[in-house]
């Protein structure tokens, strides 16, 4: 379903603070180990105004506003997850070393 109507008002700021109270660790980080404060609702594949999948709560993720403005950003343009976790390993499941 497509709507003209804004996305983001009232309603979308309390599921918001819901979401985030019980999600308050970037996501991108945790999977290097780290702890940093999620500031930001994501949702993980873009809505594109499609209601139900902007409210799918299961389409969303909590990241801080400087992986969600960098790394997630250039993951929705060129497909590459950056980064490696503790033990070194790209994180990226596409990157060569996860290849047999």
């Amino acid at each position: 379903m497509i709507s003209d109507k804004p996305l983001y008002g009232s309603k979308w700021q309390r599921a918001r603070v819901v979401f985030l109270t019980a999600n308050p660790l970037c996501v991108f980080h945790e999977v290097r180990g780290q702890i940093v404060a999620a500031t930001v609702v994501d949702h993980i594949v873009a809505h594109k105004n499609d209601l139900t999948l902007f409210w799918n709560r299961k389409n969303w993720q909590a990241l801080c506003k400087h992986c969600h403005d960098s790394h997630k950003q250039r993951l929705e343009r060129s497909g590459v997850v950056m980064g490696c976790g503790l033990d070194g390993v790209p994180i990226d499941p596409q990157h060569h070393w996860h290849q047999r």
